[in-house]
């Protein structure tokens, strides 16, 4: 069938199973970051056809951070089972403990930038050269600077001015010994893409992305959810409301939405008229203009 008959969300899909097939033919010991995530679902689906009827091809790496949402952690065990894949946690809690990170400070100290320790730490260990991330560059300008195989150094640290062209649909995975490369099939998806993927596979994702009425507190303009790990400041205090989230990450920089879309039609019309992007609501990408870039640099996803 001609691409010019296919749906541009069946386009995109054909274009990262071919990149996943890619990746997996290019590097020895691969692997998927897995956060439990809309992408990493999404990511999980696409390798499932890439080599279907096989078994699942690489194993799921989860960076634990120990500030994760309940709901998050049920779903990644529930799909964990359903797939058969093979389940790697780092623990950024083993790593604060271990002396190799150091807890924030504050009323709610995140450990989204230790999870940087922690991940370089799990692909030594298991000698990982290449993973598969659900990164798009429509979430983070620092995020358009990435090539879909994304070379990193022997310090797992990444370098915007020294990678590789990717010219049509060619992708060079070579490498020197010690070098790692992250790899990222959903690059031309946008979060629409990604909705109108779920809605159409109809996939399984966890309840907080649906709207639901919860304990937060305004903070900065951030909505954060009550957890163990947020200390109120003076003339704070929690509220309930009925949000969701558009992202999952640590929750004690995660921020919800105000929002009534409990069903995927309604998501999906929210997100077309939405003018922030889901990470505009992470607390920690808006401590600095390059926070993202930074942690990038050094080696986050």
């Amino acid at each position: 069938m001609s691409s010019y008959n296919l749906s541009h969300v069946a386009q995109l899909e054909h274009e990262a199973i071919f990149i996943i097939r890619e990746f997996a033919a290019q590097f020895e010991r691969p692997s998927l970051l897995f956060s439990g995530g809309k992408d990493s679902i999404v990511m999980v689906k696409l390798a499932q056809k890439a080599f279907w009827p096989a078994k699942f091809p690489f194993p799921l790496v989860h960076i634990d951070t120990g500030h994760n949402f309940p709901e998050t952690m049920t779903f990644r065990d529930q799909l964990v089972a359903e797939t058969a894949a093979r389940l790697i946690v780092g623990s950024v809690e083993a790593s604060i403990r271990a002396g190799r990170a150091t807890e924030e400070k504050g009323p709610n100290p995140s450990r989204n930038g230790l999870q940087t320790v922690t991940l370089l730490d799990t692909i030594a260990e298991f000698k990982f050269d290449a993973s598969l991330g659900g990164g798009r560059r429509d979430e983070e300008k620092a995020r358009a600077k990435e090539r879909i195989f994304s070379a990193r150094d022997e310090f797992g640290q990444w370098d915007p001015k020294n990678q590789r062209p990717e010219l049509w649909n060619l992708f060079n995975g070579r490498k020197h010994v010690g070098e790692n490369f992250r790899v990222f099939p959903l690059s031309n998806w946008t979060e629409m893409d990604v909705w109108q993927y779920i809605a159409r596979e109809n996939l399984a994702i966890p309840s907080i992305y649906f709207a639901h009425d919860r304990e937060i507190v305004n903070r900065n303009g951030t909505l954060l959810a009550r957890s163990p790990w947020i200390t109120l400041l003076p003339g704070e205090k929690w509220e309930t409301r009925r949000v969701r989230f558009r992202t999952v990450g640590d929750a004690t920089c995660t921020g919800a939405v105000l929002s009534n879309a409990s069903t995927l039609a309604e998501i999906i019309q929210e997100v077309a008229s939405a003018r922030q992007t889901e990470r505009g609501t992470r607390a920690d990408d808006k401590r600095s203009e390059a926070a993202m870039e930074d942690r990038k640099k050094a080696g986050y996803f």
